[in-house]
């Protein structure tokens, strides 16, 4: 498959993700955003070993997407890998998500390979450009930036624990004032009691009998 399969079809949990989102968004737009006092956060970087795939494209990726300057930090300052790193390896989103997001990377290099020869990661700036813009043009490549995108803004705005965000400069920057007390590792929302999502094959006859 590639970005370009005619096949292919917008799958249900990426519908819901985009649904949720946009709520979310309005939200914080009509309240969340506050004046932020500067207050230092701690985190924890998390390591990535960012010379193995799919770590290697998608640190391209994101870093192109959202690049240092002189406005705000970049995805290399915000560790937006390091937080992918951890919300595909710690975090119990759907496995077609996690799926859907290391097979774009194969399906970009592969596009990537079949125009220039060469992986995304080694290509310039202007290349990688064209080649972003070019798979956004499909379905499936417009749901993968997309998908990558919306984790930018996630790892901007989520405490440091999660992965991202080192010392809340994302927050500082978005001048987005967050809720306290911070979770710490240990107490995310993903490891609490009861926060795992339990599937159909895995409720027993006799629970199904009391239902």
């Amino acid at each position: 498959m590639s970005f370009f399969d005619k096949n292919y079809q917008t799958p249900s949990w990426y519908k819901t993700k985009v649904s949720r989102r946009s709520i979310l968004k309005s939200a914080a737009g009509a309240s969340a955003i506050v004046a932020m006092p500067s207050i230092a956060f701690s985190g924890g970087k998390t390591s990535v070993n960012l010379a193995q795939e799919p770590w290697l494209t998608l640190d391209a990726v994101v870093n192109h997407l959202l690049p240092s300057s002189n406005s705000g930090p970049g995805a290399k300052e915000l560790q937006i890998t390091q937080y992918l790193y951890l919300l595909i390896k710690t975090q119990p989103i759907d496995d077609a998500e996690k799926t859907f997001i290391q097979n774009g990377v194969g399906w970009l290099n592969g596009y990537s390979q079949s125009q220039t020869q060469q992986d995304f990661a080694q290509l310039d700036n202007d290349t990688k450009e064209t080649m972003l813009r070019a798979i956004s043009n499909s379905e499936a490549g417009y749901n993968w930036i997309n998908t990558l995108i919306n984790y930018i803004y996630e790892a901007s705005l989520s405490a440091p624990s999660y992965g991202g965000n080192p010392n809340g400069i994302g927050w500082q920057w978005l001048e987005h004032k967050a809720g306290f007390p911070l979770p710490p590792k240990g107490k995310r929302y993903f490891e609490l009691p009861g926060s795992h999502r339990i599937s159909v094959s895995q409720v027993t006859k006799e629970e199904s009998t009391k239902s």
